[in-house]
């Protein structure tokens, strides 16, 4: 993991916050982890994929709404690229090669997935991915999906900092607390900072 490579391409740098939409099964797992990142501004919970009226957790519970459960990250392009961000999401953030599930989450609402908010993004992520099936960087095939970003839909209020706000409940314990310490193990620099 220590050895785990670097994006091919990246989105350069600019002044204005950028946006990056990632899908990595259970959403308070992928947002407790890149709340603790270096140059996030902010990481909310939501949905993507799918169309508005089925963009709430019940429906999307069942599996039959077409969405995935996604977080939106704003985030410092200038101390966090696009790429890096991808890095941190394929390297910790999620197992890539599970299809339509992380772990006991099962269901196409848990799929791994890059909501691409544009051109430049989708080539990107479509390189990173050839790059780490061709290295064999996870030692089987990454099943994530590179898709077009139509509109993404904040979850609920009670989803938003769900780990930061239950740290103890088992279920983050066992989901959260391992990739918080191979985030630490492996890209300890890439960690926010105690103010």
């Amino acid at each position: 993991m220590i050895d785990f490579p670097d994006p091919p391409l990246d989105v350069p740098a600019t002044p204005a916050e950028q946006v990056a939409v990632l899908g990595g099964g259970c959403f308070w797992c992928v947002e407790g982890l890149f709340e603790l990142v270096d140059g996030v501004r902010d990481a909310e919970s939501g949905y993507a994929g799918g169309p508005a009226e089925k963009a709430n957790y019940r429906a999307v519970c069942d599996g039959y709404s077409g969405h995935t459960e996604v977080v939106r990250v704003r985030f410092d392009s200038n101390k966090l690229t696009f790429g890096q961000l991808l890095k941190l999401f394929f390297a910790v953030g999620h197992d890539p090669t599970q299809l339509n599930r992380q772990g006991a989450d099962v269901g196409k609402q848990y799929r791994s997935a890059v909501f691409a908010t544009d051109d430049e993004q989708q080539r990107v992520a479509e390189a990173y991915i050839a790059a780490l099936n061709a290295t064999n960087a996870l030692g089987k095939p990454v099943v994530t999906k590179v898709e077009r970003l139509v509109e993404f839909f904040p979850a609920e209020d009670y989803h938003q900092d769900y780990a930061a706000n239950n740290p103890d409940q088992p279920y983050i314990a066992c989901s959260v607390g391992p990739k918080v310490k191979k985030l630490a193990q492996y890209f300890g620099e890439r960690m926010r900072r105690p103010s």
